[in-house]
């Protein structure tokens, strides 16, 4: 103990040094401008290693900048070039519907001139015939497939005898469908009976009358002839009848 007692107050005690107190703020007064100064060397050694190796940040920017503009003028340009195909796409729908509706109606047209062309030369040779006619007949009957599965469209003329053009003829037409369904034979009639249908097969007229009616029947049945019945108004029996099979 005495030993270490003489060692701190000796000559060979250790030193000691004293020091002013600096407070904190200006320590880090001091030091920051070096760490400043350190950061900017590395940021321009930096800089300059990849001048050296050939990139130019400066260019690059601007080769950047130019990018960007290039970008946003051709999503400019897309979306005008998408409006202006839009454009012509509906365009080209209302050109192409007005051309579907042009050739139906050039279709109907033909249909309508070729049953014109038939009844101009039933009509001149109607006098010829007309001696052996009944007082009403039933020309040109025809029934066809329509446009629909299941649905047939039937075509006539009715005449009345030259003896009787100058009475009006009143009365109602009915269409008896001979079908054959799972194997048995089926009639369907059309109209029904108080169907909302039976207006639209209403006659009225006192030289001749051209009838085209649809009727539609199940998609699991078989046509095989149907019946056309000319009934006069206030009549149970029909006054003139005629049956004809598929066209």
């Amino acid at each position: 103990m005495i030993r270490n007692i003489k060692r701190k107050f000796s000559i060979s005690a250790p030193r000691l040094a004293v020091r002013p107190h600096v407070p904190w703020y200006v320590r880090w007064a001091i030091t920051l401008p070096f760490i400043f100064a350190a950061g900017g060397l590395v940021w321009w050694a930096y800089d300059s290693g990849l001048e050296l190796a050939g990139f130019h940040r400066g260019l690059a920017e601007k080769e950047l900048d130019g990018l960007r503009d290039r970008v946003a003028f051709l999503e400019t340009e897309n979306a005008k070039l998408i409006n202006q195909l839009a454009y012509y796409e509906r365009q080209a729908q209302i050109e192409q519907s007005a051309m579907q509706e042009t050739s139906n109606q050039v279709k109907n047209l033909n249909e309508e001139n070729v049953r014109l062309k038939e009844d101009l030369s039933f009509f001149q040779n109607l006098p010829l015939t007309a001696g052996r006619e009944a007082d009403l007949s039933i020309h040109r009957l025809k029934v066809e497939p329509d446009s629909l599965p299941g649905e047939y469209r039937c075509r006539l003329l009715l005449v009345q005898n030259v003896q009787q053009r100058g009475k009006e003829f009143q009365g109602s037409l009915q269409l008896l469908v001979n079908v054959e369904q799972d194997g048995k034979k089926v009639v369907l009639q059309f109209p029904q009976e108080s169907s909302p249908e039976a207006a639209a097969n209403q006659l009225n007229f006192k030289y001749y009358q051209r009838v085209d009616r649809i009727f539609k029947i199940p998609a699991d049945v078989r046509l095989e002839s149907v019946q056309v019945r000319v009934f006069e108004k206030g009549a149970r029996e029909p006054k003139v009848k005629q049956t004809v099979g598929l066209s």
